[in-house]
């Protein structure tokens, strides 16, 4: 393929997933049809099949580079922390709930992506992103190893609870705030 059409695909495969990301996000994942994105992507429903399988496979690319957005807000935010395990894990955390409660990660992540792409495949792509730094952090901070697997599970359970609640509240600054200290409490008990 020349330089030139390989580019122009990159182009148009971005343009669709962009486009799929809006609606998913705005609609859910039952609402929206290959045909919405290609209108709303401006290429034909062709195009769409062309560089994504069918619906579920454009949606899990979605599902796949929302995840991975989330995680490098996680290590973004550790890195720029106080250098302390467990300044940093809050700091990811609270990265973490906050990508998550932004924008289309909300409802594509944690609402529309377990059932579309099944609780095994969405568990995998959050063990590939953000449970692998919460983990690590834990780890970091002195969490011991016969019970690391366990409370990487059940902390990234809670947030993800944080995050529906948070996000279900007219208030989500006030939400996320009380949220983040809530968090900050079981963060502590969680390392102590």
């Amino acid at each position: 393929m020349p330089r030139a059409s390989a580019a122009h695909a990159a182009q148009t495969a971005q343009r669709i997933l962009d486009s799929a990301k809006e609606l998913f996000s705005a609609r859910g994942f039952s609402e929206v049809s290959i045909d919405d994105v290609a209108r709303d992507a401006g290429v034909t429903r062709g195009a769409v099949y062309h560089h994504y399988r069918n619906k579920v496979a454009l949606f899990g690319e979605v599902v796949s580079r929302l995840q991975a957005d989330v995680a490098r807000a996680v290590v973004a935010a550790a890195e720029n922390a106080d250098p302390q395990p467990l300044e940093q894990l809050r700091a990811g955390s609270h990265a973490f709930l906050d990508a998550i409660t932004n924008g289309a990660a909300m409802r594509i992540l944690l609402i529309d992506a377990p059932a579309v792409t099944g609780w095994q495949e969405w568990r995998r792509l959050d063990a590939e992103n953000s449970a692998t730094h919460l983990r690590e952090a834990l780890r970091e901070a002195g969490v011991a190893e016969e019970i690391l697997d366990a409370s990487t599970a059940q902390l990234s359970g809670a947030m993800n609870e944080a995050a529906l609640w948070t996000a279900q509240h007219d208030d989500t600054d006030l939400a996320r705030r009380q949220s983040h200290r809530v968090l900050d409490r079981l963060l502590t008990a969680s390392v102590s």
